[in-house]
C-alpha cells in the first residue's frame, strides 16, 4: 500500500519525450501537483528550456536539465524524489532509462513510478536501492486483497452531486479537466474534491482514489464506491469530481459505465477532441462516435452530460473557438476550452447542481 504521506521535492524524468503524448504523467505534474515540489525535468532533448513553455507555451519556472547531476548542482534545494514522467504503451520501463534511474538512486533519490512494470522487480534497481537505502515506490501496485472492497450500495448515502469527467478516448485530458474544475470550484468558495483513478492523480496529490487499470476486476466497483463514499463522509464536500478512464467505446479498454452505475455519477462532463477521428489514432480500431451519439449513450445509463470540454490538439486557437461554437449549437450544452480559457465559466453550472434538491441522488 502506498504511503499517502509521501511528499517532497522532486525532479521528473521524461527520456526525451517531454513534448510528446507518452509524457502525459509529466504534463500533469508540470501543470500542478500538491504532493511534490517540482524542481526540474531531466530531458536532454529540451535541456535549457522552461518545462511549461515546452508543454504549452506557459512559463512555470521549472527548468529542464540534460542530466541528474546538472539538476543537483543547479538546484539550491535538496532533491528527494525522481518521478518517472512517461507512460509508454505496454507500461514497461524503457531499457535505456535504467541507467538514469541508477544514477538517481546513487544520488539518494527515491524513485516513484506509475508504470505497469514494477521498478521493485528490476534486479539491478532493487539491489542499488537496498544498498543506498532509498525507496522504489510503485504506484500501480494494488493493495493486498484483504484490504480491498466489494460494492455494497453505500454509494446511495452520498448526497452531494457526483460529476464524472468522461472522455471519448484515451489520453484526451480527463484528469486535467477534473483537476481544473476542482481547483476552480475551490477558488469560488465551493468545497470540491476529486477522486483520482490513475497514477498521475495520486502524484498530483489526490487524497482519494485508486489506480483503476491495475485493480482486480471484482474489486473495481467496490474500490470506486469506497473512495467516493470515504471522501464524502470525511470531507463533506459540496461536489465530487471523478476522473474518468479510457472511453465508453474504446475497444482497447472500454470504461465509463463503472462511474455512472457503481460510482453513482448522475452528471457527466464529456471531453472530446474534434480532430481525433479514430480510437487511439488507429484506423483499425474504428472511428470515434459522434459527440451527440455519446451524449445519448450516457443518457441511456441514467446520467446527463451537463457540459462538453474540448481537447484542442492539432487546433489553432481560431479553430478551437470555431469548434466551441459548433458544438454548443449542435448539443445545446455549454462548451469549454479548459487549457485556453479555463473552466471558471462553468462554476454557475456546478452551483445549480448543488442548489437543486431534485438533482441529488434519491
Amino acid at each position: 500500500m502506498i504511503d499517502p504521506q509521501i511528499q517532497g521535492t522532486a525532479i521528473i524524468l521524461t527520456d526525451g519525450a517531454l513534448k510528446d503524448g507518452p509524457a502525459k504523467t509529466a504534463h500533469g505534474l508540470i501543470r500542478g501537483t500538491d504532493r511534490f515540489t517540482i524542481l526540474g525535468v531531466i530531458d536532454p532533448v529540451w535541456a535549457g528550456h522552461d518545462a511549461g513553455e515546452v508543454l504549452d507555451g506557459k512559463k512555470r519556472n521549472i527548468p529542464v536539465y540534460a542530466t541528474v547531476q546538472e539538476a543537483i548542482q543547479s538546484t539550491p534545494q535538496s532533491i528527494q524524489y525522481a518521478l518517472i514522467g512517461i507512460a509508454p504503451k505496454g507500461g514497461k520501463l524503457p531499457t535505456e532509462m535504467i541507467g538514469l534511474l541508477l544514477e538517481c538512486i546513487r544520488n539518494g533519490l527515491h524513485i516513484v513510478s506509475g508504470l505497469h512494470q514494477y521498478v521493485q522487480d528490476i534486479p539491478e534497481l532493487a539491489k542499488a536501492a537496498a544498498e543506498k537505502g532509498v525507496q522504489l515506490i510503485d504506484i500501480r501496485k494494488p493493495k493486498p486483497k484483504d484490504q480491498l472492497h466489494f460494492w455494497s450500495g453505500k454509494i446511495f448515502e452520498v448526497t452531494c452531486p457526483i460529476v464524472a469527467v468522461l472522455g471519448m478516448d484515451t489520453k484526451i485530458g480527463k484528469r486535467t479537466t477534473a483537476r481544473l474544475f476542482t481547483e476552480a470550484c475551490r477558488r469560488h468558495g465551493l468545497r470540491a474534491e476529486m477522486i483520482s483513478t490513475g497514477q498521475t492523480g495520486w502524484m498530483q496529490g489526490a487524497n482519494y482514489g485508486f489506480v483503476l487499470d491495475t485493480m482486480y476486476n471484482d474489486f473495481v466497483s467496490g474500490e470506486l464506491e469506497h473512495a467516493i463514499h470515504s471522501c464524502f463522509m470525511e470531507q463533506h464536500p459540496d461536489v465530487i469530481f471523478v476522473e474518468g478512464q479510457s472511453g465508453l467505446r474504446n475497444p482497447s479498454g472500454p470504461c465509463g459505465a463503472e462511474f455512472l452505475l457503481s460510482g453513482g455519477a448522475r452528471y457527466v462532463i464529456l471531453q472530446y477532441a474534434p480532430k481525433r477521428l479514430y480510437f487511439d489514432d488507429n484506423p483499425a480500431w474504428g472511428r470515434i462516435p459522434e459527440l451527440t451519439d455519446e451524449i445519448a449513450l450516457i443518457r441511456m445509463y441514467g446520467a446527463e452530460v451537463i457540459a462538453v470540454t474540448l481537447n484542442t490538439e492539432k487546433c489553432s486557437l481560431e479553430e478551437a473557438l470555431h469548434y466551441q461554437q459548433i458544438f454548443h449549437t449542435k448539443t445545446g450544452l455549454p462548451v469549454y476550452l479548459p487549457l485556453e480559457q479555463g473552466v471558471d465559466k462553468g462554476i454557475d453550472l456546478i452551483r445549480q447542481l448543488i442548489a437543486s434538491p431534485q438533482n441529488l441522488p434519491a
